[in-house]
C-alpha cells in the first residue's frame, strides 16, 4: 500500500511539473551558431506572450518576396527595453539579424535589429539589458 501511495504522489508531482518542461528551447528550434541578415518591410508586429513576433516581407535578388517571421522577447521584457506594441508598424522598413530555423523555414530568433529610426539594438538591449550580455537567458537554450 505504501508503494502505491508513493507512486501516486510521484505521479501527481510529475504532472504538476510538466509545464516547466514544456518550453521548446531556443537552441532546439534555431541555429544559434548561424545568422541571417534580412532587410524588409514589416507586415505585422504581434505583441503577445509567450514571445512577440515580427512579420516582414523580404525581397530576394530574383525579385520574389519571402515572408519571414522573427521571434523576439515577451512583451514584459521588451517594455524594459523601451518597446511598446506600436514600436513597429506595417510598412516600416527594418534590418533584422536572426538565428534561422533548423527546419529551413523562413523563421528566426531575433539576434539584433535596426529600427525604422535607425536605432540598432542587440537581443539584450531589446530586453533593457543595455548590452550587458544575454537578457533573461535568451541565447543560452531558453
Amino acid at each position: 500500500m505504501k508503494t502505491i501511495l508513493s507512486c501516486c504522489v510521484l505521479g501527481v508531482a510529475l504532472l504538476a511539473c510538466t509545464p516547466l518542461f514544456a518550453h521548446h528551447g531556443t537552441g532546439a528550434s534555431y541555429q544559434m551558431d548561424k545568422t541571417v541578415t534580412l532587410k524588409g518591410t514589416v507586415t505585422d508586429f504581434l505583441w503577445s506572450n509567450p514571445h512577440c513576433a515580427i512579420s516582414l516581407d523580404v525581397m530576394q535578388a530574383d525579385g520574389t518576396i519571402v515572408h519571414w517571421v522573427a521571434e523576439t522577447h515577451p512583451p514584459g521584457m521588451l517594455k524594459l527595453g523601451g518597446w511598446t506594441k506600436s514600436t513597429l508598424k506595417p510598412g516600416d522598413q527594418i534590418t533584422i539579424v536572426v538565428n534561422p530555423s533548423k527546419a529551413g523555414t523562413p523563421i528566426g530568433d531575433t539576434f539584433s535589429i535596426v529600427l525604422p529610426d535607425g536605432k540598432e539594438q542587440s537581443r539584450a538591449q531589446m530586453a533593457g539589458n543595455g548590452g550587458r550580455g544575454q537578457a533573461g537567458g535568451r541565447g543560452d537554450g531558453q
